[in-house]
């Protein structure tokens, strides 16, 4: 029988940290007693979640502004990173969003422009810039990647989203293969509907629309990840969670959801 892993004293960085399904990772792992760095666009969410976890868990916080779709700027991160010595343990590659659920013939090419490079060039960035750094410097390195169910099936409008998650599958797949010499473990997470910002953004603000999203029926929440996040991270170096897929209970698949009693 094994017990949970103690993570106190390694480091994780998170990225897309400042709400969410990434906030609710930073909470979960400073609770675990990691040292953080939050990655996020948003500079003064950022860093007022850094102050409440470091007053909250006693750990160190580390808030940055980051837009992963800057490949200059995550290579600038990385590099910084480098010449500081700083070991890393942990990448949470979270950031990732959907825009707009038009069908494929007459959707926006800029939200196309947006997912692709959020959801696929900017985790192949930050994995490509922090993955190195890792090797070098854990002795049980681990790169959790917060895929979705719409990786493995397409739905209606979806297209191009269900496109990049499932690119997020093969990264997965390709990075585990690539570092299979190594004490490299990599995980793809893939969530079922769940409450976050997640359909307000994709509706550009559309409120009413998001909130249909979830209606009649219970989702799942951020911390419900965050959870499976702080489970894949305390297991013993010699275990690899490959996948792990967490839906609502009233939900079958990506398409097949049911609403009411």
């Amino acid at each position: 029988m094994y017990t949970d892993v103690s993570l106190e004293g390694q480091t994780a960085v998170i990225t897309g940290a400042s709400a969410g399904i990434g906030e609710a990772c930073a909470a979960a792992l400073a609770h675990e007693k990691v040292n953080l760095i939050l990655c996020a666009r948003r500079e003064e969410k950022i860093r007022n979640l850094a102050r409440q976890l470091e007053e909250t868990y006693g750990v160190s916080v580390r808030p940055v502004v980051l837009d992963v779709r800057d490949r200059k700027a995550v290579k600038e991160f990385a590099s910084q990173l480098s010449s500081e010595g700083l070991g890393i343990d942990i990448l949470v590659n979270n950031a990732g969003l959907a825009r707009g659920k038009d069908p494929l013939q007459s959707a926006d090419m800029d939200d196309w422009d947006e997912m692709i490079d959020t959801n696929v060039k900017g985790l192949l960035y930050m994995t490509r810039g922090i993955a190195p750094l890792m090797l070098e410097s854990s002795s049980a390195p681990l790169i959790i990647n917060i895929g979705s169910i719409a990786g493995m099936q397409a739905y209606e409008g979806g297209g191009v989203y269900c496109a990049t998650k499932a690119a997020v599958g093969m990264i997965s797949d390709g990075l585990r293969i690539d570092t299979v010499s190594s004490a490299m473990r990599v995980c793809n997470i893939r969530p079922g509907l769940a409450e976050t910002e997640f359909s307000l953004v994709r509706f550009h603000g559309d409120n009413d629309k998001a909130q249909k999203v979830y209606q009649d029926l219970e989702p799942l929440y951020a911390g419900d990840i965050a959870d499976a996040v702080r489970y894949v991270c305390t297991r013993p170096s010699h275990v690899q969670i490959s996948q792990l897929t967490i839906m609502p209970t009233r939900q079958a698949s990506g398409s097949v959801v049911h609403r009411g009693d």
